[in-house]
């Protein structure tokens, strides 16, 4: 069983940055591939990023790439979303998953354990 804990939303401006740190429990998080989702109020869950096991590979949504960066410290359990030049279509909430499976790594169904999401709202 692995335990995901967000922090690191908030209310900034347009054209801001904030960085997101999900803390995974449990063991061989190096072995897991770990991703963001966001959910944006009346939408589905949609797929930011996703970083595989080593960190080595990364992988982004065509609406974040350039502005996004995920990254992960192994030594840690932990994995961050670094969100520069926000803008008001990202405001949503972000969740933090994990699978230590193979499997589609863009859609929800692709992972097993979820964070219970944190808040990023971006202002005009």
């Amino acid at each position: 069983q692995v335990q995901l804990v967000e922090s690191g939303g908030g209310l900034v401006q347009a054209g801001g940055s904030l960085r997101l740190s999900c803390a995974a429990s449990g063991r061989s998080f190096s072995t897991y591939t770990m991703a963001w989702f966001r959910q944006a109020p009346g939408k589905e869950r949609e797929f930011v990023a996703y970083s595989r096991g080593t960190g080595r590979s990364a992988y982004y949504a065509d609406s974040v790439k350039g502005r996004f960066t995920i990254s992960r410290d192994n030594t840690e359990n932990t994995v961050y979303l670094q969100m520069n030049s926000l803008k008001p279509e990202d405001t949503a909430v972000y969740y933090c998953t994990a699978r230590g499976r193979a499997g589609i790594a863009v859609v929800t169904t692709g992972y097993d354990y979820w964070g219970q999401g944190t808040q990023v709202t971006v202002s005009s």
